[in-house]
């Protein structure tokens, strides 16, 4: 039977209560949703429930209230032993009492280092040279002594020993004053000394001195050496050494300007920290009115050798 639209829409508006009820009644997903969220999910026990099981991807996880559930008893266990209260004997044997005392307000210490005693022979004659630094104090004040000297042909050609004072000015650097005492070349005599030492950026030991009085003019020693650790053990040492001197002295082989330089390249091998023999190569230049000078005393004014020694510290 075909119905016009005017009849049906009749039909609809007299139709019983309960079929509009039908007609509006919701889908099963949305029955579904709604009895969801009428769940008291924190008076559920999760820790009994089966969730590979569950399709947590279906589950409306906004509506749920995350601060009331249970935790894992898996993932939160406090630990069965907990840590005990340290003891006072722990505490002791943690933290001992240190029976040394700092360099500041301790006793005065002392140091001295032979950083050359070397010897070679050459068909121009054998020879000795030696280098000694030493001294006595704390971090902030030290009494310094240094000597280094060199022998050829039985005859000692340059001796000399210096007695300062040092005092750090900061970690690294001291300025040092006081006196040396000149035994060769020429007649023996006494100057005064001042200068700056330390460990300039990265890592070279430099030292240089200013040199007064006792008859002669002015003079400046530089120095320079660095500390190549090939292993261990095994440590490759170069040295630099420039002298200049402010007036010409013949006694003293001092010409007046850039007197001498000496350039050294040594390899040692450190049997204990105390104790290391070494072999090096050793090159000197005279220039000016010294190597004129040195000629004149039969030596040369330039000269390679090859050295041999040891460095020891006690």
């Amino acid at each position: 039977m075909k119905l016009s639209l005017p009849v049906l829409s009749c039909l609809l508006l007299v139709a019983p209560h309960g079929l509009a009820q039908d007609l509006a009644a919701p889908t099963p997903a949305a029955s579904h949703d709604d009895a969801h969220s009428k769940v008291d999910h924190s008076k559920m026990d999760h820790s009994k429930m089966d969730h590979s099981q569950m399709d947590h991807s279906k589950m409306d996880h906004s509506q749920m209230d995350h601060s009331k559930m249970e935790p894992s008893q898996a993932g939160t266990d406090a630990p069965r032993t907990p840590l005990p209260v340290p003891t006072a004997e722990d505490v002791a044997a943690a933290f001992p009492a240190l029976h040394t005392q700092h360099a500041h307000a301790g006793k005065p210490v002392s140091y001295v280092l032979v950083d050359r005693l070397e010897a070679w022979d050459r068909a121009a004659g054998s020879g000795q040279a030696w280098e000694v630094n030493g001294w006595f104090g704390g971090d902030i004040h030290r009494l310094r002594l240094r000597s280094e000297g060199e022998r050829a042909a039985g005859r000692t050609h340059e001796a000399d020993v210096e007695l300062l004072y040092g005092r750090a000015f900061s970690p690294w650097w001291e300025v040092v004053a006081g006196v040396r005492q000149d035994f060769a070349p020429g007649a023996a005599q006494t100057r005064a000394a001042i200068g700056v030492q330390g460990l300039a950026p990265y890592k070279f030991e430099v030292s240089a001195t200013a040199y007064l009085g006792g008859g002669s003019g002015a003079a400046l020693r530089l120095e320079g050496e660095y500390t190549l650790l090939l292993s261990q053990r095994w440590i490759l040492q170069p040295r630099v050494e420039v002298g200049l001197s402010a007036d010409e002295d013949a006694s003293r082989g001092e010409g007046g300007g850039l007197d001498k330089v000496s350039a050294g390249l040594r390899l040692r091998y450190e049997v204990t920290r105390r104790f290391a023999p070494y072999v090096g190569w050793e090159h000197e230049r005279r220039f000016g009115t010294a190597a004129d000078l040195a000629r004149d005393d039969g030596e040369r004014a330039r000269d390679s050798r090859f050295v041999a020694g040891v460095r020891f510290w006690f």
